[in-house]
């Protein structure tokens, strides 16, 4: 169908199988012939996800679509119907609500998509700590990041062959994604998640933290830039995607492309078959509460300190109407942010509001107590004294980072520095202990 090609979002040639379920049932949907084929398919799909859910099987069946350029309607049917035939896992998903949590096993195969200026670094850093203190095989990119921007390829990480029977349990640096590939690296039963932020609050820390480079480069403030979206923002120019829709660019969508109310709930949809949780910074201690359910892991596995802040003085107000250009200009990100935003709250009231505020209210309080244990508090970059937690600095933003308090006990120093390192340091730490492991 000609007007669906000028009018897709994602940006792969098509091919002639695609993944339907994590246990790789391919089904060849090219011909036309094959559709009754096709649909008979699906219904035993459906008849067997309910027999499941009624078993409460433990392993559930996942959709795992992949939408390419050039893909056709019969594609936005199966994704529909293949919707519906998901059910839950009632033993250890995010889900449940029942007591039987504290027998479900913890998850270690784990895949976080980290997007942009959303907090992610927060979350990397958590799943660093967990993976660090169980010996759990990073998927290492070859720099700091996997080749971004270009799609996530499988031959992007360090050691990996199609050939090799190397286990990884964790991957979380920036890439753009591109699911196929991922699951060439990870095991069949990996949890998939990722963050969102508002694109109101996400745009303006991009504009400050990506300000010499790219589409920002010449904009004085942002306001202007979005005045002025035609003089300072042209797509051949290098880094464009830090200036629109850059959450949507991550998830691997065209982040250029012009689109219909029908497409936006496409790719809503999308995304929510391809991750099992989707956080939203912008509630972050809810976020992680149920992070730590969907994984089956305690309060002190998420226990963190908030990493890359930026200075206050960095920091703009913008004005309602620079706040609706905001939303306009990218259009796939707020549709993104609003549908996930109704679905994490449609969570929360399936976790339980007060089990919820509960256990935030422990979590924050861990977190305080951690905070004066170990540090000082958070300072000026050019006031850390130990320059192996300074964190990178970028553009105009003044990323804060720590001091660790004097006279801690060696192990204790050790555990407050993992709680601080930044990013690029403790990659590189954990990058050096698996080769010296090997």
């Amino acid at each position: 169908m000609p007007g669906f090609q000028k009018e897709t979002l994602y940006t792969k040639e098509p091919v002639k199988t695609h993944t339907v379920t994590r246990t790789m049932i391919a089904v060849k949907i090219y011909s036309p012939q094959n559709w009754k084929y096709f649909c008979k398919i699906l219904v035993i799909m459906v008849m067997i996800g309910f027999i499941v859910q009624f078993w409460k099987v433990s392993e559930p069946f996942r959709c795992q679509e992949q939408i390419y350029r050039n893909t056709s309607e019969l594609w936005q049917e199966f994704l529909k119907n293949t919707m519906k035939a998901r059910p839950i896992d009632k033993g250890s998903s995010f889900w449940d609500t029942s007591p039987f949590i504290d027998s479900c096993k913890p998850k270690n195969h784990i895949f976080f998509l980290k997007t942009h200026k959303t907090a992610s670094s927060t979350v990397m850093n958590i799943l660093f700590r967990f993976g660090d203190s169980r010996n759990l095989a990073f998927a290492f990119p070859f720099q700091s990041q996997f080749s971004y921007p270009s799609f996530f390829s499988s031959k992007f990480v360090k050691g990996f062959t199609e050939q090799s029977n190397k286990e990884f349990h964790i991957m979380c640096h920036h890439m753009r994604f591109q699911l196929s590939e991922v699951e060439k690296v990870m095991p069949n039963d990996t949890f998939y998640f990722t963050i969102l932020r508002n694109p109101i609050s996400q745009m303006e820390s991009s504009f400050s933290y990506y300000r010499n480079t790219g589409a920002f480069q010449k904009a004085k403030s942002l306001d202007e830039f979005l005045k002025n979206t035609s003089m300072y923002y042209i797509i051949s120019k290098g880094r464009s995607y830090y200036a629109k829709n850059s959450m949507a660019f991550d998830l691997g969508f065209d982040h250029n492309t012009h689109t219909s109310a029908k497409q936006l709930k496409l790719v809503c949809h999308m995304v929510e078959s391809m991750f099992d949780l989707v956080l939203i910074s912008d509630y972050f201690d809810e976020s992680l509460v149920l992070l730590k359910n969907a994984l089956c892991w305690s309060l002190d596995d998420i226990l963190s300190i908030p990493l890359n802040s930026r200075s206050n003085t960095t920091k703009r107000s913008l004005s309602k109407d620079t706040q609706e250009k905001i939303k306009t200009w990218s259009q796939i990100d707020w549709h993104l942010y609003t549908y996930f935003n109704r679905s994490f709250w449609n969570q929360v009231e399936k976790y339980g509001r007060e089990r919820m505020e509960r256990d935030v209210e422990e979590l924050r309080r861990k977190r305080n107590e951690t905070a004066q244990a170990c540090l000082q508090g958070e300072v000026d970059p050019k006031h850390i004294r130990d320059k192996s937690l300074a964190p990178y600095q970028s553009g105009i933003a003044r990323i804060l980072g720590y001091n660790l308090k004097p006279g801690l006990k060696e192990i204790d120093k050790r555990l407050c520095q993992r709680l601080v390192t930044p990013e690029l340091q403790y990659s590189t730490l954990l990058h050096d202990k698996s080769k010296n492991a090997t």
